[in-house]
């Protein structure tokens, strides 16, 4: 840039986002380049403090001897962006992650819309790019539209980007964002099917279409009148930059949902933030298997001596884990400094009030899983909880916590706040230590 080059700062239609300078020659005063700026992330700080763990009675998980406490280290960053963001880490270094029901900002200076409630359901694919989570940019490739039909909303949940193929996952939801049941509104009460998944090999810049539908799913569930699903939700388990980590090269899935034979449902028992169980299954990725029911496996108990059962028998899936009233929306994270894995599981209670997330730990992904904390009120509403493997220290103890949070602050008579400092609606990411 010449130094007797004028600039002219000009705003975008959609200020929050960016800045375009725009150099002009300093004697024609034609454009010479248009330079784009993303707006940084919001960063908060605050005093640190632990979060002190506020476990229920009839927690079926031991304390782990290993961890047993969280710390929050005073500082947020994010974006005021939409929400649903689970990364996934690409062997180009980038991070890989669906986002909806918002505005993202694009590279060209424009801002792309996703929401997925409604017939013209549409979700969106966005790169989170850099080291610092205090210095990340983060944009959007496009959206893409899928019916939900004969539900009412479809969502994004497990992403994968493998080998440079991103295999993209969506789930269904019903009957309503906004449901009124007794003198209770509920948001979205009904967890549909896992439909299967759209695939790039471009990195996300264009797709081939899921060969599934909301009604014809790949496992063939059905959450149609509120009948309980198993693979509803499910999300990828992070095994680091290009599934670095994975024991056996296969790429594994948690999800959350709920049993028909329950003795103690609740309204709303399986739905986007609520369940009751963690199942888990299994695929070795490629183009061919992703949307073949066939080639995955489905973990099935353990045997007389311990083991794992793995089963291509959809009918014979076990839950990996169980805690009536208390489940809801999974992830798992592998910490190659701990040697261990990472759960977070968050309970949304009537799906849009207060809402408890809970972290766990095991040597193993079949378990056994321990409780490290249980966050009560934690967000005061923060959901869609997961730790990028990107941006865990090398001893393994530093982490970034991500989540969503307070959409829905002020429902049934509500009053949520930003617990810690930060929490809000978009991509939200604390800096935590774990001890």
């Amino acid at each position: 840039m010449k130094k007797t080059a004028i600039l002219m700062m000009t705003m975008l239609a959609f200020p929050l986002f960016a800045q375009v300078k725009v150099v002009r020659d300093a004697k024609t005063k034609q454009a010479r380049t248009v330079e784009i700026t993303p707006l940084p992330p919001v960063v908060e700080q605050y005093d640190a403090f632990a979060w002190q763990s506020d476990t229920p009675a009839d927690c079926p998980f031991v304390q782990s001897e290993a961890l047993s406490k969280i710390a929050f280290l005073g500082i947020k960053s994010g974006f005021h962006f939409a929400d649903t963001w689970y990364p996934t880490w690409g062997d180009d270094d980038l991070l890989y992650s669906p986002y909806t029901d918002g505005v993202c900002w694009r590279l060209d200076g424009g801002n792309d819309r996703s929401g997925s409630g409604g017939e013209a359901a549409v979700t969106g694919q966005g790169v989170m790019e850099g080291d610092d989570p205090l210095a990340l940019v983060a944009y959007s490739l496009g959206i893409q539209p899928a019916s939900p039909k004969p539900y009412e909303g479809r969502y994004p949940c497990g992403s994968l980007m493998y080998n440079g193929v991103w295999y993209y996952g969506t789930y269904c939801l019903g009957p309503s964002g906004w449901v009124n049941y007794g003198n209770t509104v509920y948001n979205w009460p009904w967890l549909g099917p896992f439909v299967g998944f759209r695939i790039s090999t471009d990195k996300g810049h264009s797709w081939k279409d899921c060969p599934h539908t909301p009604s014809k799913s790949i496992f063939g569930e059905s959450g149609w009148n509120g009948y309980p699903v198993k693979i509803g939700s499910p999300h990828f388990v992070d095994f680091g930059k290009n599934m670095q980590y994975s024991p056996d090269g296969k790429a594994y899935m948690v999800a959350h949902g709920a049993d028909i034979n329950d003795s103690k449902p609740r309204f709303g028992n399986a739905s986007w933030i609520t369940g009751d169980n963690v199942y888990m299954l299994r695929v070795t990725p490629s183009e061919e298997n992703m949307n073949d029911a066939s080639k995955w496996e489905f973990y099935a108990g353990k045997d007389a001596d311990g083991n794992a059962v793995w089963t291509n028998d959809f009918s014979q899936i076990k839950p990996l884990l169980e805690w009536n009233n208390n489940m809801g929306c999974v992830t798992v994270t592998y910490n190659p400094g701990l040697k261990k894995y990472l759960m977070c599981v968050t309970d949304g209670g009537n799906t849009c009030s207060r809402m408890n997330t809970y972290l766990l730990e095991s040597n193993s992904l079949t378990g056994d899983w321990k409780l490290i904390t249980y966050m009560k009120n934690f967000g005061e509403q923060a959901y869609f909880v997961n730790i990028p493997s990107k941006f865990i220290s090398k001893d393994g103890h530093t982490m970034w916590l991500l989540y969503s949070g307070n959409f829905a602050t002020n429902w049934n008579g509500e009053d949520i706040q930003s617990n810690p400092v930060g929490s809000h609606y978009g991509l939200v990411m604390q800096k935590i230590t774990l001890y």
